[in-house]
C-alpha cells in the first residue's frame, strides 16, 4: 500500500479541512487580534 492509498482510506474525524477558505481564516484572526488590543487598550492595560 502506497503512501498515497493509505490517507486516501483514512475516515475523516470533524477536524478542520485542508481545502478550506485560508483569506477568511487569516482575515478572521487578525480581526480577534485587533479586538484583543483594542480591549486591552480600553481596560487600561497596556
Amino acid at each position: 500500500m502506497t503512501a498515497s492509498a493509505a490517507t486516501a482510506t483514512r475516515t475523516r474525524t470533524g477536524g478542520p479541512r485542508d481545502d478550506g477558505p485560508k483569506v477568511l481564516e487569516h482575515i478572521a484572526g487578525w480581526a480577534l487580534v485587533l479586538v484583543i488590543a483594542m480591549l486591552v487598550t480600553q481596560l487600561g492595560l497596556l
